[in-house]
């Protein structure tokens, strides 16, 4: 049985400033490893800046989208990766995010009726986002793993995928 899913993983950042590249690196892993277990066909990788707009236009239709991009908490613990998973419902919620970056896309997409089916995003705290290129250690340290969830997330949507399909079939 085929189980045709959109996925769309979008990273977030400026590589151009140290530890915001993290998520360019995280695709990278995932076009690497993607040679030795192939990725489910429809799935988008992209970058893009954290303009809403953009954000919009990389996960439309999308089944499933995960969002990769630096994270700025105070204090600060570099390398922490910060999860968060929205499913239809709670996207449709209002007052689930907070209006900036990721929030202000999500609060945009509501509006405009243009949200994924399921949003998971990750973000990185970094410990260097001055001008340069390249990630700080514990960032550099988090790039494998983080590719490692996101197959993980892959992984369950479309099984979920297939069991809705299963379950629709017996009805």
């Amino acid at each position: 049985m085929t189980v045709s899913t959109r996925i769309a993983i979008i990273g977030v950042g400026d590589p151009g400033r140290h530890d915001e590249g993290v998520a360019r690196a995280v695709l990278s892993r995932l076009r690497e490893r993607a040679a030795e277990r192939p990725l489910p066909p429809g799935t988008l990788l992209a970058t893009c800046d954290p303009d809403p707009a953009q954000l919009i236009r990389l996960w439309e239709n999308a089944e499933l989208a995960v969002v990769l991009e630096p994270a700025h908490a105070r204090p600060s613990r570099p390398g922490r990766i910060y999860r968060l998973e929205l499913d239809n419902a709670a996207l449709w919620r209002a007052g689930t995010m907070h209006p900036h970056g990721l929030g202000a896309a999500v609060s945009l997409a509501r509006a405009l009726g243009r949200l994924p089916g399921h949003l998971v995003a990750y973000a990185v705290d970094g410990a260097d986002i001055s001008l340069g290129h390249g990630l700080s250690e514990p960032v550099v340290a988090t790039v494998g793993p983080l590719a490692e969830c996101v197959e993980a997330d892959i992984v369950r949507h479309r099984g979920a995928a297939a069991r809705g399909t299963a379950d629709e079939a017996r009805v």
